[in-house]
């Protein structure tokens, strides 16, 4: 059940509904599209089961199935922000170690992406087809987020650059570069629980695809990370 943060037990009662009601349809939203799909879902569907009349709906908003689509959107993105802020706040970057942090922060990502698997699905699939559709305003939205996450992250690379664990490379070219292969893995995971669905535990698939992950970005594909190895000898006639 929702409860209202904080901030939002101080506002007026009236204000407090309002919220408590576009909470439930957008709850209700994420509910029909998960099951139905994106384009398949109505607004008549959505609306009976948040259990207000469609005209209500509307009137929170006004473009329909795709304001609440893009409502997700902005909450995802922005859920997805705050974990990284949270990953990374001044009290854990002090106490853990940079590598541990970031085993620590994409295992995050990814259990966040599992917690909503159903939903990344449909998510995923809009997304795509409005990045590479006609309408160039939904395109600089999705880029336009994207540029606001890997951003959130540039702070601890560079902080972690500064104290010598990490080298010193472009840390924004390396946040896209961490965020991109999260995102590639996170294909990857859902193709492979799409393809069998008693795969390994939610948990223990987070953890694990984090060690994996981090373990390429850190260390690499090199056998021997700590020297480079002489080419072996080629063969001569």
């Amino acid at each position: 059940m929702y409860e209202p943060d904080v901030s939002e037990t101080a506002l007026p009662r009236r204000e407090r509904e309002r919220l408590m009601r576009r909470r439930a349809m957008l709850e209700a939203a994420r509910a029909v599209f998960a099951e139905k799909g994106y384009l398949q879902a109505t607004v008549d569907e959505i609306a009976q089961r948040a259990e207000f009349g469609k005209g209500t709906l509307y009137n929170y908003f006004t473009g329909g199935k795709e304001d609440l689509l893009f409502a997700i959107f902005d909450e995802i993105y922005d859920d997805l922000y705050h974990l990284i802020v949270r990953s990374f706040s001044p009290e854990r970057t002090r106490q853990y170690p940079t590598r541990e942090l970031f085993e620590q922060f994409i295992a995050s990502c990814f259990q966040f992406f599992l917690d909503r698997q159903d939903l990344f699905k449909i998510l995923m699939k809009e997304a795509h087809r409005m990045i590479f559709g006609d309408d160039p305003e939904k395109t600089a939205y999705f880029l336009r987020q994207k540029e606001r996450i890997n951003a959130a992250l540039v702070p601890p690379l560079e902080t972690a650059m500064r104290r010598g664990e990490l080298k010193p490379l472009p840390a924004q070219a390396v946040a896209h570069m961490i965020m991109g292969n999260i995102n590639g893995c996170q294909m990857h995971m859902m193709l492979e629980c799409r393809e069998d669905p008693s795969c390994c535990p939610v948990e223990e698939t987070a953890q694990s695809m984090a060690r994996f992950l981090t373990t390429m970005l850190f260390d690499g594909l090199l056998a021997d990370p700590a020297g480079v190895r002489p080419s072996p000898e080629r063969p001569t006639s």
